[in-house]
């Protein structure tokens, strides 16, 4: 029993630190992942490495084809827009249904979610300038707090599941949210206070807005420079 629990936290170590180095860029949009080297650079068995790959896979950070074997995932304009497409529906409900069945402990993870978000540095002071690994999870939690009160578990996994996949395209463009004629943090703000006013309808319509319009601000920012992008 020792055993397998010391094997389920590895795989689980091994799984975090892959993520995180495809979200921080280490692992470019169509890297290959080649077992044996993610053995060695993990310190891993070759069946953690294929447990983890299986897991982001499932999360459309990974692809695996037949005689190619694994690797980011890569992105384009056509893929963005199928993504966005399904995230509106799906999201929408999942967000509908959180507001339905959410409870006070809801509300409140809600609220501490959002704060911890508006006092989290944006930017680094990095050259260039990019958003920070603190507000970028912080960013992801907020987003995860407003669906968690959705009673529908498996609603709730596909919904996050298509998250992850688009945050792949925020973390590999510039950064987004300061521009002229939007303001992020009122649109967070308005989508909480929606939230907690139970207004369904309201809420759902600012966070499709939401989507949407980050989707429009990532095709015209320099996700089609990147060498993977295949227009």
């Amino acid at each position: 029993m020792a055993t397998a629990k010391a094997k389920q936290t590895r795989g689980d170590l091994v799984y975090a630190q892959l993520r995180g180095e495809i979200f921080g860029g280490r692992y470019l949009p169509g890297d290959r992942l080649k077992f044996g080297t993610l053995a060695e650079e993990c310190d891993a068995s070759m069946s953690v490495i294929r447990e983890a790959l299986t897991r982001l896979s499932l999360e459309g950070l990974v692809t695996n084809e037949p005689n190619v074997g694994y690797a980011v995932t890569e992105i384009s304009v056509p893929r963005l827009r199928e993504l966005t497409d399904a995230r509106l529906e799906l999201e929408g409900l999942v967000f509908s249904r959180a507001i339905g069945d959410g409870d006070l402990a809801w509300e409140s993870s809600v609220v501490a979610a959002h704060h911890r978000m508006v006092g989290t540095p944006y930017l680094t002071d990095d050259d260039p300038v990019r958003v920070t690994d603190e507000w970028a999870l912080a960013h992801a939690a907020f987003h995860r707090a407003l669906l968690d009160g959705c009673a529908n578990k498996k609603l709730l996994q596909l919904a996050n599941g298509l998250r992850d996949e688009a945050e792949l395209y925020r973390r590999w463009s510039q950064p987004l949210g300061r521009e002229k004629n939007r303001d992020l943090d009122g649109e967070h703000r308005r989508m909480m206070e929606l939230a907690l006013a139970r207004d369904a309808d309201g809420a759902v319509t600012a966070l499709r807005d939401h989507i949407a319009h980050t989707t429009e601000l990532l095709v015209e920012s320099d996700i089609a420079v990147h060498s993977a992008v295949t227009m």
